[in-house]
């Protein structure tokens, strides 16, 4: 498949700067990642719930290391939620426990990371499935799902 991105800007960000007042709940300690399936993308890494998760090519990947850093702060964050847990989440089948941890947010909160990618949720996923941040570009860099290998999805 091509690579092909959307840009989220003008319009698009004002409605998805309200939209996270509703905001997305921390996992509990008993939520596991998992991994669903898409007819367009393939296997790709979720809450619990079913919610998708993403990472973001701006952020450092920790590897080497190095360790994880998020540069997605204030009107990204309201945008692209990341996902935080008091402690390191379990997984579920067909994800790599060693590849789970969390990395500190400079607001003192703990985002989980996958394969040294810190995750994120989008605010315009509403349901289990929805997957409409695939590819979008904004904030300085651009957003994937998940493989269980820890590996961005391109389109």
């Amino acid at each position: 498949m091509g690579m092909m991105r959307r840009t989220l800007t003008g319009t698009a960000a004002a409605m998805v700067a309200a939209v996270a007042l509703v905001g997305l709940p921390a996992l509990a300690d008993d939520d596991k990642l998992k991994v669903e399936d898409s007819d367009d993308y393939g296997r790709y890494l979720t809450d619990a719930d079913g919610r998708a998760l993403y990472l973001f090519t701006a952020d450092t990947q920790g590897q080497g290391g190095q360790p994880a850093a998020s540069a997605c702060y204030d009107t990204c964050a309201d945008a692209w939620p990341p996902l935080v847990a008091d402690d390191t989440p379990e997984v579920g089948d067909r994800l790599a426990e060693e590849l789970v941890e969390t990395v500190d947010r400079r607001d003192g909160e703990q985002q989980v990371s996958y394969a040294g990618w810190p995750l994120y949720y989008f605010v315009r996923d509403s349901d289990s499935g929805d997957v409409t941040g695939q590819g979008v570009e904004s904030f300085g860099g651009v957003w994937h799902l998940v493989s269980p290998e820890g590996e961005p999805i391109d389109d």
